[in-house]
């Protein structure tokens, strides 16, 4: 049996480390809710034009760097967005550990 591959950030440690001071963080503060789900988790934002656009626009950048992740926003009338950030094995605590999300 192969075992799983190792996920892994395409940006380097130095360009990862400014994600995570910038975007990731800017990104956390908006949080409202977060729920855990078996292969991610899944996060409670305002239902706000520009909460879209922002979680839209981490999803763009997002997918280039750790291209093992799928992104599902559910936007609920003007109230909620939510956003699950779900992948393969080993991506729950990449999201954790990594993203600090």
């Amino acid at each position: 049996m192969e075992s799983p591959k190792k996920l892994s950030c395409l940006l380097t440690s130095i360009d990862l480390q400014n994600r995570k001071a910038t975007v990731l963080a800017e990104l956390r503060k908006y949080v409202l809710e977060k729920k855990e789900l078996n292969t991610g988790y899944a996060y409670k934002f305002s239902g706000s034009d520009e909460m879209i656009d922002l979680i839209s626009d981490f999803i763009k950048s997002e997918r280039h760097c750790c291209d093992f992740f799928s992104f599902h926003m559910h936007v609920q009338n003007r109230d909620a967005l939510w956003l699950d950030i779900t992948g393969p094995e080993g991506a729950k605590e990449f999201i954790k550990t990594e993203l600090e999300l």
